[in-house]
């Protein structure tokens, strides 16, 4: 409401775009406490062996929801303001109900939840260490090379996917048939993608090694973004480029995140996964910020295949830090 009309302007921005500025602020603040307790709770109400499918389907569920919401979101939306005008004619009532109706049916179905864990436990004494926290966390990372490399994958997937969210206006330029308003078709690809993939490996990717996996994932990422950059011209072969990245990324996303779950003590599982979200976090505003910028002066081709090279770097790295661990395992044996 802020943001419409009036309200004139302080320090030079309009009131309503600051206020935007701050509401969204804040509900990013609010989301750091909720992402590390939905990764640590997964392993507690999951046995270790089902991890692995249990994380594929959570993407899988997670990417149907982005999807589903690209597809029905604004029709969904239109109707609740509709509906509502009876009530007040203004029509972003129906908008905000559905929206903040929704994370209160998120709550609610939080508070249902049954983790195992001691309710009763006496927290009040504890004392909250920020930058303790952090270091313990990096000290663990620093220890174990595995949960440090499927980090490293996850960090590097992350920021790739917000490199594509940022490059899809640009692809939606290029391609004759698609109007640059278009471009969530692109990103609804992915998701496709993600979610396949995803759902592939909860049928199947425990016959496969999580390295190989997470290597496969990485290179086969980065040969489908080599072609993109090539293609400027073809909507259907971008999509299937978009989605094949998105399948690509589900061999790297799951794997990684199941051997953090898997690899990490219970009592560091905050510690850790709060570090995680922190990172991503950062990873994700960095190609936010980069990718637009390197686009306008390198172009798109030539970000795609940057993009496609680093990939490979990481996945490398990534694999050969494992692979350094396996052998001393063996060795020590």
């Amino acid at each position: 409401w802020p943001t419409r009309g009036g309200g004139g302007h302080w320090g030079g921005l309009p009131i309503g775009f600051e206020a935007l500025l701050l509401i969204t602020f804040l509900v990013s603040t609010l989301t750091q406490y909720f992402a590390p307790a939905e990764q640590s709770a997964i392993p507690l109400i999951v046995p270790k062996r089902d991890l692995l499918p249990a994380n594929s389907l959570y993407t899988t569920t997670m990417m149907a929801s982005v999807i589903l919401g690209f597809a029905i979101g604004e029709p969904l939306l239109g109707i609740a303001s509709w509906s509502l005008r009876w009530v007040s004619p203004d029509p972003e009532l129906g908008r905000v109900l559905v929206v903040g109706g929704a994370y209160i049916l998120a709550g609610l179905i939080l508070l249902r939840l049954r983790t195992g864990e001691d309710d009763h436990a006496d927290t009040k004494k504890e004392e909250t260490h920020i930058w303790q926290d952090i270091c313990i966390g990096l000290q663990f990372l620093r220890k174990t090379p595995v949960v440090r490399a499927a980090m490293l994958q996850l960090v590097a997937l992350f920021a790739l996917f917000a490199a594509l969210a940022v490059l899809a206006v640009r692809m939606a330029e290029l391609l004759p048939s698609l109007a640059t308003s278009e471009f969530g078709f692109l990103l609804a690809a992915a998701g496709v993608g993600l979610g396949l993939g995803a759902f592939w490996i909860g049928q199947q990717g425990e016959q496969v090694n999580s390295q190989r996996l997470g290597l496969f994932g990485s290179l086969g990422m980065a040969a489908a973004l080599a072609l993109l950059g090539w293609n400027h011209s073809s909507l259907v072969l971008s999509l299937f480029l978009i989605a094949v990245i998105g399948g690509m990324g589900a061999l790297v996303g799951v794997p990684m995140q199941t051997l953090i779950q898997t690899l990490t003590p219970t009592n560091l599982r905050g510690k850790v996964f709060g570090l995680q979200n922190n990172v991503t976090n950062i990873a994700l505003s960095l190609p936010l910020l980069a990718a637009g910028v390197a686009e306008t002066y390198f172009g798109l081709q030539a970000v795609l295949l940057g993009l496609a090279v680093l990939t490979t770097v990481v996945g490398s790295l990534a694999w050969r830090m494992m692979a350094v661990v396996q052998t001393g395992d063996s060795g020590s044996e």
